[in-house]
């Protein structure tokens, strides 16, 4: 089956879009980040828009060329590293970072923006690789 490459299209604008926010958020530095309640906001938002997106291209990645559906988030990336989709060194990080995502999601009260603030250059990498892979399949 065949990929929808508008639709990726559409996600991969959304990543770089949050990408590039991200890295903006990133070079205020640690301290001027920790110290403004909007910055945080908005790194937890785009962290998490960019995560979906990308989420949301390995479902529809993980039917059409491998024909199947993950049960849970972290799987699909893993699943796509397995089908030779992503280097398994990429799909591993990136299952992590579905991980740091659900985090965010359901521990939303209690988001260590420290720890956050620490994830995003390594969020930033991944996130760009994992773009420049996913663009290659159309």
């Amino acid at each position: 089956m065949s990929l929808e490459p508008e639709r990726i299209r559409a996600k991969l604008g959304d990543i770089a879009r949050s990408v590039e926010r991200l890295r903006a958020l990133h070079a205020l530095g640690r301290d001027a980040f920790l110290k403004d309640p909007d910055s945080q906001d908005i790194a937890r938002s785009r962290l998490l828009t960019a995560i979906e997106a990308a989420l949301n291209i390995c479902y529809h990645a993980s039917a059409k060329r491998l024909g199947q559906v993950p049960e849970e988030y972290a799987q699909c990336f893993l699943l796509l590293g397995q089908g030779g989709l992503l280097s398994k060194e990429l799909a591993n990080r990136l299952a992590l970072m579905a991980r740091f995502r659900n985090r965010l999601v359901h521990l939303y009260w209690d988001v260590d923006y420290g720890l956050v603030y620490d994830f995003l250059p390594e969020a930033i990498r991944d996130l760009e690789e994992y773009a420049s892979a996913a663009s290659n399949w159309l």
